[in-house]
């Protein structure tokens, strides 16, 4: 049988003080007791490796998989990935029982300077479900220096500079490296990122960890990286890229880093693609039911495509809402 297939992973599921229980909803089989923050779907990060479940390379890892496969698996476009032996994305559920803490993320050139082979961290969230009254921090609320900022903190007035956002089912939020940013508790998401599990915490609502203890923050870090020049930011609408009786295509964000499409499908509706050999592809089922590459998947359900897969085909066996995550 042919390496080149249709693959899907085991998740490995995160125990982080903000996470609930939420995850079994999406058919996440959870330890008995405890708080569950995250499902890594699809990673090949060292700090949680998935493995593929169904085919030929079923037991190997992603790192395994792409040091077999290289630009068979990632494609002609991700060549810099291969160089740093690097699998480009990680796709994660986040449940925000809780409310994480205000973080930021450093880019590719400060991450490599002080994080030894670490990769940025841009990335992306499309809401799964929301509490009513669920928000984010995106961003500042006004114009402060660093030093203001750091002030800020030790005044314990940091708050009144954080610019909040309401969220609610469907939105999808564009995160870029250096953006200050918390998801609040009530919220439901997909992650889309950069591989990578660099967080700088500035803030962590002055909350102690399991161990009874302050989590440790990364102020000085978060300061070099923060961008003060995003100020009241706004989420902007979706760009309608396709539409016809039964299809809904849209553009959410777009990055150096990764492009994420969203499908909306109406039952019975196909949709044609092609794996060309210069980028991998990630599809995701958030809601219904599809076919995709002529497997069978529900919500919430991922799916990697290598770049040499060829043509494919996606249909809704029911309406369906999907996301295609692919290197434009």
């Amino acid at each position: 049988m042919s390496n080149i297939y249709p693959m899907f992973f085991e998740p490995v599921l995160k125990d982080y003080i903000w996470g609930g229980r939420n995850l079994m909803k999406y058919g996440r089989t959870l330890p008995e007791t405890g708080p569950v923050a995250e499902s890594w779907e699809i990673s090949s990060h060292e700090d949680g490796m998935t493995h593929v479940i169904n085919g030929p390379l079923a037991g190997k890892s992603l790192q395994e998989v792409l040091n077999l496969l290289g630009t068979s698996l990632v494609g002609t476009k991700n060549q810099w990935a291969l160089e740093r032996n690097k699998f480009p994305l990680l796709v994660k559920i986040l449940d925000a029982e809780k409310r994480l803490s205000v973080q930021v993320h450093p880019d590719d050139a400060y991450a490599q300077a002080y994080e030894g082979n670490e990769l940025g961290k841009t990335e992306m969230w499309v809401v799964l479900d929301a509490k009513p009254d669920a928000s984010i921090v995106y961003g500042l609320s006004n114009r402060i220096t660093p030093d203001e900022f750091r002030n800020s903190i030790d005044a314990g007035e940091l708050e009144t500079h954080l610019h909040k956002i309401n969220i609610q089912r469907g939105d999808h939020i564009c995160v870029p490296s250096g953006t200050l940013h918390a998801i609040l508790e009530g919220a439901l998401l997909v992650e889309i990122q950069q591989n990578s599990n660099t967080t700088y915490r500035v803030f962590d609502w002055n909350r102690l960890g399991d161990d009874g203890n302050p989590r440790e923050l990364h102020q000085s870090r978060a300061l070099d990286v923060i961008n003060f020049h995003q100020v009241r930011s706004v989420l902007h609408p979706p760009k309608v890229l396709e539409e016809t009786s039964g299809l809904r295509r849209e553009r959410l964000c777009q990055n150096s880093y990764f492009t994420t499409d969203r499908y909306y499908m109406k039952s019975s509706t196909e949709s044609a693609g092609v794996c060309n050999g210069t980028t991998f592809e990630i599809w995701g089922v958030l809601s219904g039911t599809a076919e995709i590459a002529g497997e069978p998947m529900s919500a919430v359900q991922f799916v990697l495509l290598p770049a040499t897969l060829g043509e494919y085909s996606v249909k809704a066996t029911q309406d369906a809402v999907l996301l295609r995550s692919f290197v434009l």
